[in-house]
């Protein structure tokens, strides 16, 4: 009985690293098409590696375009982001689907904390009192999390405008602000208030956006500094 254990656990570890080995070599092949049906682009390399993680987790090829939905990198947005890194600064997140999305093994080597009060009590119970949306409510009660830490907004417009109203207060200062919601109402309007804010972003122009999006921005970041691409 023992040994047949042992023939069964051998074989559940040898298709686990099987499995894991395939991943590998369908992310490597999937950022090989990327690149042959990208072609030339404007992007340096740090910010093409952000980029095409975003490219690989939407099927989405405007988000290299800047003539659509291209991502669009504020001057310092990637140095910015290292040194919150480097501080372990916060990672604070507007919904729990943009938390769900990112590397909890990434945020774990960093040193960092993940923070979304989206579902706080407390936020909840503020957003009935005040009729205001539970993601702009979860944003000011984040503000002492915020202040030097790196803000990523990938669903709700309202959480990327109270964190410009914020700063424009002098309330808080974020290290950078990922602000890429999605929809039809205020997601392009709030975007396009980011890029006139005294921070560093990443965004971009459009409707285009979403949890996936945000997530595998600060995802790229993580591991390209944990990866010493650049210092």
């Amino acid at each position: 009985m023992i040994e047949s254990n042992d023939k069964v656990g051998r074989a559940t570890r040898a298709r686990s690293r099987d499995m894991s080995e395939s991943s590998l070599g369908i992310e490597e092949n999937s950022m090989k098409i990327i690149e042959s049906e990208i072609g030339t682009h404007g992007y340096n390399e740090p910010q093409w590696n952000v980029v095409r993680r975003v490219i690989h987790a939407t099927a989405d090829f405007d988000f290299a375009k800047p003539d659509r939905n291209g991502i669009i990198f504020s001057t310092n947005a990637i140095e910015s982001a290292f040194e919150a890194f480097g501080r372990k600064g916060n990672i604070v997140v507007d919904v729990d689907m943009v938390q769900s999305g990112i590397n909890k093994k990434s945020v774990t080597k960093i040193g960092t904390n993940l923070i979304c009060n989206i579902s706080n009590k407390e936020v909840i119970e503020i957003s009935k009192n005040e009729n205001k949306t539970r993601s702009t409510v979860a944003m000011r009660y984040s503000s002492k999390e915020i202040d030097g830490g790196i803000v990523v907004i990938g669903n709700a417009p309202t959480a990327l405008y109270e964190v410009i109203n914020m700063i424009n207060e002098n309330v808080v200062n974020p290290a950078l602000v990922i602000g890429i919601p999605v929809g039809f109402v205020s997601a392009a309007e709030s975007k396009s208030e980011l890029l006139k804010a005294n921070v560093e972003f990443i965004t971009n122009i459009g409707r285009k956006g979403g949890s996936p999006t945000a997530s595998s921005i600060i995802n790229a970041l993580m591991l390209l500094y944990i990866s010493n691409l650049i210092r």
